[in-house]
């Protein structure tokens, strides 16, 4: 599940306004590489949409199926707000619905079990498959 924490105002390159949701995805426990301590974190992503900005405040705390994951994408920079410091980054974090996934994997096991012919019946023991 993700939830939607908040909203921001973009711009198109031509000049036109919209609106993002951000949204952020399940606490996670991180381990520090300098202090080896945990600390709390969760993912986030931003998602385009066609809302104007009164029905993006109704949104906020709305919570909707789905999971925000790393995805590689061509390396760019990043300055970290705090330090200043700039880094290479090569991911980004994006929002995919676990439902797809879901179904996906429901239908090739569906499947699976459906061909009877898949597994071998070499004579010496037949049993039934109860779901």
């Amino acid at each position: 599940m993700v939830r939607i924490v908040n909203y921001l105002k973009r711009q198109t390159e031509e000049g036109k306004e919209f609106f993002v949701l951000e949204i952020s995805g399940g606490i996670e426990m991180v381990k520090s590489q300098t202090s080896n301590q945990f600390y709390a974190t969760a993912k986030k992503a931003f998602i385009s949409s066609t809302f104007d900005e009164q029905t993006c405040k109704a949104l906020i705390g709305t919570e909707m199926p789905g999971n925000v994951v790393k995805q590689e994408c061509e390396p760019y920079e990043y300055v970290n707000k705090d330090s200043g410091e700039v880094m290479m980054l090569s991911y980004r974090y994006v929002y995919t619905q676990e439902e797809a996934t879901a179904s996906k994997e429901d239908k090739s096991i569906q499947r699976l079990l459906a061909e009877e012919h898949t597994f071998s019946s070499n004579g010496h023991h037949k049993e039934e498959f109860v779901m």
